[in-house]
């Protein structure tokens, strides 16, 4: 037993154990004498850190401290939050995914459930758990990893990271957490051909099989964890708006590719329309990379225009969805159920025939909003965002496909192709841009900036589902945090002030969730039921 504290990642502390507990524990022996501090650990992990020589490494040192002990690790990860966000999640997740099997070391408390083994998910849920009160689980079947496809079970990484920044920024206890990662199999050759892959070797399993899986999944996680906040990341197209839909009106759920980026978009326009001093039903809204981001932020966008006074027919209107067929059209045969209310009639258009590329599409709709989530980088050309400036005075332009290899555009060419009228985010970390003797600050339509106060609000609350109301709250609060008096001003609140945001965003959803009777105990405080569910970095 005495070797096991040391071993459990949420029991151990090192070298900080203290004589007294050395002794009362039995670890007589076991550690060096020099008993350190948890900020002395922190600074000589930083240290070491800083040494390491690229971004790769830099993760892979982390994961050997996240792997031994979690409260050291999260008081690095909480000092330095900018900085690590890079390295801990996107972009340099990217790369520890598709290279999950060879740089395996040990499966860092995860449930790993199989297609092939339907009767094993509860046993599994419960295994990995370890007798953990569980609240918050993130799961992917790992199909539509960011931008980069289809990693199968690799994808689990992404689950991994994903409750890291719920901790980082939001102080979810990370005792109280599970990756989930659910593999039917892949499509990728690449995994398929590599004798170290460590997920099974059959293509993926669709239609019915797969659909029963995800049930079984879903009432055994409702079963082990009653009342869990279940978090559906990086499925693929093809089923991830479908099992939303499917439980979100009857169980607590969340799906961050469609609603939380839809939040994260929503409230940076809010940002810039803030700036612009314009108004959101005055917007023509063009989404370039219609998957299943692309369809959850224009739906996200869409609904706000309906709370803002238009009809249904009114606000779609407003909508243009670009996908690499050119302009959606609703004679289409290959349209997504998401794609489908937002498709365009030919009779709209004399050139209608003409609409299969971004720049014709945006000559004959003169956008004044638009969003990338296509993973082609450098979709957004010189020609495209002229064509779009010349006829706006403010373009809102958001290329937000990563990692950085996968971007629209970068924000230094967007600031100078539009004259320093632009208002940016972008989904990866972006410099400032200095340009014409102002500097530019650009936001990053980062979901980090959303999706874990997203979480700690509705666990808070005790709130029984998460909705549009919910949601709407979420954004606002965030877009209303803008300097609309500085030059340049970002259209987004900074990563470096993420924990104070996400304690913005938990209020406005759990005051939404009470408001609305959606709390399944008591609430007499907002700021007292977040209190006590936080967790700060602290050894026991």
């Amino acid at each position: 037993m005495t070797q096991a504290r040391l071993d459990n990642p949420f029991t151990n502390k090192g070298t900080a154990f203290t004589n007294e507990e050395r002794q009362q524990l039995g670890l007589a022996g076991m550690l060096p004498p020099r008993v350190q501090t948890l900020a002395e650990q922190a600074n000589e992990v930083y240290k070491q850190y800083r040494q390491r020589p690229t971004a790769l490494a830099k993760r892979l040192f982390l994961m050997t401290i996240f792997n031994e002990n979690r409260v050291l690790f999260f008081k690095v990860f909480s000092q330095h939050v900018a900085e690590l966000m890079p390295i801990v999640y996107d972009p340099t997740i990217a790369t520890t995914v598709e290279n999950y099997s060879h740089l395996f070391v040990q499966p860092q408390n995860a449930a790993f459930l199989s297609i092939d083994d339907p009767k094993s998910i509860e046993a599994s849920l419960k295994n990995a758990a370890g007798g953990r009160n569980i609240q918050l689980l993130c799961v992917t079947d790992g199909e539509g990893i960011l931008g980069i496809g289809d990693w199968g079970t690799q994808g689990v990484d992404i689950a991994v990271g994903k409750l890291m920044v719920y901790t980082a920024a939001a102080g979810i206890d990370p005792a109280s957490v599970l990756p989930v990662v659910i593999d039917a199999g892949t499509n990728n050759e690449q995994l398929l051909a590599d004798p170290l892959y460590l997920g099974n070797r059959f293509k993926r399993v669709r239609g019915d099989r797969y659909d029963h899986f995800i049930d079984q999944f879903v009432a055994a996680v409702e079963k082990v964890f009653p009342g869990v906040y279940l978090h559906f990341e990086d499925f693929g197209r093809s089923n991830a708006a479908k099992i939303l839909n499917k439980f979100k009106d009857r169980q607590l759920v969340f799906n961050d590719d469609i609603q939380g980026t839809g939040i994260i978009v929503l409230a940076g326009i809010i940002g810039a329309l803030n700036i612009s001093k314009q108004k959101l039903i005055d917007q023509r809204y063009l989404c370039f990379g219609a998957g299943t981001a692309g369809a959850g932020i224009t739906s996200r966008i869409y609904g706000e225009m309906i709370d803002a006074g238009l009809s249904p027919a009114e606000a779609k209107s407003h909508f243009y969805l670009v996908d690499k067929q050119g302009l959606l059209f609703d004679d289409m045969p290959d349209l997504t159920p998401e794609q489908k209310p937002f498709a365009r009639s030919r009779k709209e258009f004399t050139n209608a025939a003409a609409l299969t590329d971004l720049l014709a599409v945006v000559k004959a709709v003169h956008p004044t909003i638009m969003v990338g989530t296509s993973t082609q980088p450098g979709a957004f050309t010189e020609a495209v965002v002229k064509e779009m400036a010349a006829h706006t005075d403010r373009p809102i332009i958001f290329p937000i496909s990563n990692p950085t290899k996968l971007i629209e555009a970068t924000a230094a060419d967007l600031i100078k192709w539009t004259g320093g009228r632009a208002l940016v985010a972008t989904g990866v970390p972006s410099d400032d841009v200095h340009y014409r003797g102002t500097t530019y600050e650009i936001g990053q339509a980062n979901n980090a900036l959303i999706y874990p106060g997203l979480g700690l609000g509705a666990i808070a609350s005790a709130a029984s589902v998460l909705n549009d109301q919910m949601i709407s709250a979420a954004a606002h609060s965030l877009g209303g945090i803008v300097d609309i008096t500085k030059d340049g001003a970002a259209v987004l609140p900074p990563v470096t002030k993420l924990s104070d945001f996400s304690d913005t965003v938990a209020s406005a959803v759990a005051q939404s969730a009470i408001d609305q009777k959606l709390n399944k105990r008591p609430i007499q405080s907002v700021k007292a039921a977040i209190n006590a569910v936080k967790w700060e970095p602290k050894y026991k």
